[in-house]
């Protein structure tokens, strides 16, 4: 199993960008997928998290600017990410909760690499 993301760039604070990340790779069902993201010198945190039935939670530094999607029939999630600041600059790095067989005893969680998002005042 693999997730690749993609999508990352430099914007202008206030500006937008869009990521994705797809997994791909042997997967009988991804039950949540998510965003984390690294700042220099910065501890990860979690930005947001999407079900399998598109219900997402948000990070409050996040709510209200970023929206996520998925799309359960080619394994992939996009985060829109709107109203970019500053502070938003990070390696953003996808991950998911997989099960690889219908067989398994449970789901296995995965990660991708990252994607840098720069966001200049």
């Amino acid at each position: 199993v693999q997730l690749q993301a993609s999508g990352g760039g430099l914007v202008r604070a206030g500006g937008s960008l869009r990521i994705s990340c797809v997994a791909s790779g042997s997967i009988f069902s991804i039950t949540y997928m998510a965003w984390y993201r690294q700042a220099a010198g910065q501890q990860r945190e979690l930005v947001a998290e999407i079900l399998r039935d598109g219900s997402s939670k948000y990070a409050d530094f996040v709510k209200g600017r970023f929206t996520m999607s998925r799309d359960n029939r080619r394994n992939t999630m996009h985060m829109e990410m709107n109203n970019l600041e500053p502070e938003d600059t990070a390696i953003y790095t996808c991950a998911a909760n997989i099960w690889v067989h219908s067989s398994d005893t449970a789901a296995v969680d995965y990660y991708g690499q990252g994607t840098q998002v720069t966001v200049s005042s």
